[in-house]
């Protein structure tokens, strides 16, 4: 049975009762939370999109009157009030949940509950959630950007912001795959020039003998198979922005035309004399060590003076661990849509692999396992199969893994669980039984 795509928050100071409500619930929708004190239930609004609170009334001892969950209920409806929030109560107690409901509470369920009935009840507030939260058709050119809440990737979004506001020169730094061309995007969009042209030219593919024809144009005649007068990359760009992707490629002999260009805000085409004036942003990017490629004499100094007016590193995901699991929804919303699917998730085990994973491709790498693995997946739902992001210890010997208490802690636990049944094992944790196996003979777990 395919689970529903849904946040449900369960809200009760019983651990018993969380543990009973979520056994039952994650069986039928995707992700489930518990809380055991409502005075985490901002912090929890706040951080995912919850759909549906199942809250209890009552919390403090020898107050039964269900006051706290009227206070509680208010709480959330002022803070998301697309959130629906069912109550729960004893059956002495109904009137006040009756109150609840007059008030904002979709409906009430007694405890102790009958299994088929909560589960009829949350199945139509989360679909009560869905028409609240549905959005009004957006434009296919609108574009969406995840920025995530690492202080880095933060930082640099928060500088891009301000940036976006003026006409300063960009330069963006960082690994392959870190999202330098989205990156550069976002900045134009956020821009008086958004509504201008946004020309991405990607230097490090130009031969040499290209480089002056693409980004300058040129003339009728100017050469052999120039038939007629054609614009370059620059001309196209006008009032808008050319982002000049991996510069730091640029030959030294062809670096001066550029500078001269950019000193000089006009551009004249192959076979022309004529200067034409341009007014166009620039925004630059490379994965080098530019400042190194300065001081080695392989990049002149004068042109990086000119591109870097404001200076932006993107951090790798190895450097924004918290970003990798909701970057990975987001990329897997992403390519539903562009083969205008819906209803993709990822199976509940597959946050840890993704999280320790090295991701030494970035953002890109990210992309392209989640775009095969939606291709290759059966009913809607990617494992860590799909992705294939399993075994890659011996890719990285030697690197340190954060998570390797947490992995021998869940798998000693799914062995206790099963018996020692490895298959049972194997199949809880997502792993072929070869790999479970070798993280038994890894920590030591074979007794």
């Amino acid at each position: 049975m395919r689970k529903k795509q849904a946040q449900i928050l369960i809200v009760d100071d019983q651990e018993e009762i969380l543990f009973s409500a979520k056994m039952i619930l994650k069986k039928h929708f995707e992700t489930i939370f518990t809380e055991n004190s409502p005075k985490k239930i901002i912090a929890a609004l706040t951080e995912n999109d919850i759909n549906v609170v199942l809250l209890d009334m009552n919390y403090r001892i020898g107050f039964e009157d269900g006051r706290e969950g009227i206070h509680w209920l208010k709480e959330i409806k002022t803070l998301s009030p697309n959130t629906i929030v069912i109550l729960m109560t004893a059956f002495g107690k109904i009137d006040t949940a009756v109150e609840g409901i007059k008030i904002g509470a979709f409906d009430y369920v007694l405890k102790p509950w009958n299994n088929e009935k909560l589960l009829e009840i949350i199945d139509k507030a989360v679909a009560e959630s869905r028409k609240n939260n549905k959005k009004p058709v957006v434009e296919k050119t609108e574009k969406r950007y995840f920025t995530g809440t690492s202080q880095k990737i933060k930082q640099a979004y928060s500088i891009a912001e301000k940036v976006a506001r003026t006409d300063a020169n960009v330069l963006i730094l960082g690994e392959n795959g870190t999202g330098k061309y989205v990156f550069a995007e976002f900045i134009h969009q956020n821009s008086e020039r958004k509504n201008e042209p946004f020309v991405h030219v990607d230097l490090g593919s130009l031969s040499d003998n290209l480089f002056e024809s693409e980004l300058f144009g040129y003339a009728k005649g100017a050469f052999t198979d120039a038939k007629t007068d054609t614009p370059g990359r620059f001309e196209s760009a006008q009032n808008g922005t050319i982002f000049l992707d991996e510069i730091g490629n640029i030959p030294l002999h062809l670096q001066s035309k550029l500078l001269h260009v950019l000193q000089t805000k006009t551009v004249t085409r192959l076979g022309e004399s004529k200067a034409r004036p341009l007014n166009v942003r620039i925004i630059s990017a490379t994965n080098n060590d530019i400042k190194a490629e300065v001081k080695n004499k392989v990049f002149r100094e004068d042109l990086l003076y000119r591109i870097n007016t404001m200076e932006i590193n993107l951090p790798p995901l190895r450097e924004r661990k918290e970003d990798i699991v909701p970057m990975a929804h987001f990329v897997l919303d992403q390519i539903a849509e562009k083969y205008n699917q819906d209803n993709w998730h990822f199976e509940e085990n597959v946050a840890p692999y993704l999280e320790k994973y090295p991701w030494k491709g970035n953002v890109r790498e990210m992309e392209n396992k989640i775009e095969r693995a939606l291709i290759l997946a059966d009913n809607n739902t990617i494992t860590v199969h799909d992705l294939d992001i399993l075994d890659f210890e011996e890719i990285q010997e030697n690197d340190e893994n954060p998570l390797s208490e947490l992995e021998k802690t869940a798998i000693e636990k799914a062995l206790f669980k099963h018996h020692g049944n490895i298959s049972k094992t194997a199949e809880e944790l997502g792993l072929s039984r070869a790999a479970l196996y070798r993280r038994i003979e890894k920590y030591d777990l074979k007794n």
